[in-house]
């Protein structure tokens, strides 16, 4: 009776398990054919997958950082439907002077009805910045359409991660690839001067955030880009080994770290392309710091060691920027080495600009880092003064040409005279 009772029973389990590997097999190539409907997938620096049936047409960007990055890697400017307000500079940005404001800025809350009228397939936004609230973006935007690529660009360690993703959304891994090639051989002339340096000969350096000019230090630290660029350069960043992109100090710590550089994040100053510091902050700025109770002790001090380096090192161009840091670590290893050169090709090759502007203040006059406009017009000033100096010696030249000829002729006058009175 038992054994007739559970057949029927093994007859349900094999039926059943046989359902269940059917229901798998058919789940399984379901998902395997829409896989291969995607034929672009990227990972971006929030972690999250984005899977496109094709390259995105349409693209809003929210920062700058990422459109120099497009540039760089030579992506069509055509594609961009909407902007933020950072993209002011017509001379900087001019293809996308009459593309639709889709936010103020980078960390400015988002004008929907302008992002829903520019209709782009993808927004591109900051991923880790403290400001930009990446999230809820993404909340508010996916459902409606609206892929959300989170990337940084100012973060040496995924600086490469984060071509890459722009090259695979947009074909360009041949131009990534050749971009990174640059990378490696700038690195490369770096390091191969400042390689055999022990740790005295690397200048100790404290660096501010540009939050210092409102309140308590507040310092650059472990997962900065910065503490990488200094390392590279051949310094050392004090507060490296404290947690996070910035925190707070105590004055006595920096006074206590007695660093041989002060530097200074220049985010909130007048200077990078087509600005000058017209107003004299950059000044102000490092002689507030210096005036800092107990600062004029400072070795940093003393040996008027302090600069702001301007937004720009911070963000795509900070491999093309390392010469210049390096050559203001070490002047004496890179007397001979021409490190503007690097920031000229970085606008010309990529911007397809010259560049002009004030890109770092030194607290020493005695800047190696010129303001290219006011050079250019200190030499066309030098040239219009010899110009002025030749023209008066040339009509100096032919008064006294033509007193000598005034003074024969009457030399000749008299001569005749005396001759007729003969």
């Amino acid at each position: 009776m038992s054994s007739s009772k559970s057949f029927p029973m093994l007859q349900v389990v094999i039926i059943i398990i046989l359902l269940i590997g059917i229901f798998q097999f058919s789940y399984t190539d379901e998902q395997s054919e829409d896989s291969e409907n995607f034929l672009i997938e990227v990972t971006d620096s929030n972690g999250v997958v984005h899977q496109f049936e094709s390259m995105p047409q349409r693209v809003a960007v929210a920062n700058t950082f990422a459109a120099s990055a497009m540039r760089m890697i030579d992506v069509d400017p055509s594609v961009v439907v909407g902007v933020s307000g950072d993209f002011y500079d017509d001379e900087l940005w001019p293809e996308y002077s009459d593309t639709p404001i889709v936010q103020q800025s980078a960390h400015s809350e988002i004008d929907f009805e302008a992002l829903f009228d520019a209709r782009p397939d993808i927004y591109i936004v900051f991923a880790t910045n403290g400001m930009v609230d990446t999230g809820a973006i993404r909340d508010k935007l996916e459902p409606v359409g609206i892929d959300v690529i989170a990337l940084d660009f100012y973060k040496y360690d995924s600086l490469r991660d984060e071509f890459n993703v722009l090259a695979d959304l947009f074909g360009k891994q041949d131009e990534a690839s050749l971009l990174f090639t640059e990378f490696d051989q700038i690195e490369s002339l770096i390091n191969n001067r400042i390689s055999n340096l022990d740790s005295n000969d690397r200048p100790l350096i404290v660096m501010e955030h540009h939050a210092s000019l409102t309140r308590d230090p507040v310092v650059l630290t472990g997962t900065s880009q910065w503490t990488d660029m200094i390392e590279k350069a051949g310094g050392i960043n004090r507060f490296a080994d404290l947690p996070g992109h910035t925190t707070h100090v105590d004055m006595e710590a920096i006074l206590d770290a007695n660093p041989d550089v002060l530097m200074f994040d220049g985010i909130t100053f007048d200077i990078g392309f087509n600005a000058f510091d017209d107003e004299g902050k950059c000044q102000t700025h490092m002689d507030f710091i210096s005036e800092r109770p107990g600062f004029d002790s400072m070795t940093a001090i003393q040996d008027n060691r302090m600069f702001i380096m301007s937004g720009e090192f911070a963000g795509p161009m900070m491999i093309h920027g390392l010469p210049t840091l390096a050559k203001l670590l070490h002047p004496e290893l890179f007397s001979d080495f021409d490190s503007e050169s690097y920031l000229d090709n970085y606008f010309t090759k990529y911007h397809d600009v010259e560049r002009k502007g004030k890109f770092v203040c030194l607290s020493d006059e005695g800047s190696i880092l010129i303001d290219t406009e006011n050079v250019e017009e200190e030499e066309e000033s030098s040239i219009s003064l010899l110009l002025m100096i030749f023209g008066l010696v040339a009509v100096v030249g032919i008064a006294l040409f033509m007193m000598s000829g005034r003074d024969r002729d009457v030399s000749i006058e008299r001569e005749t005279i005396l001759d007729d009175d003969e």
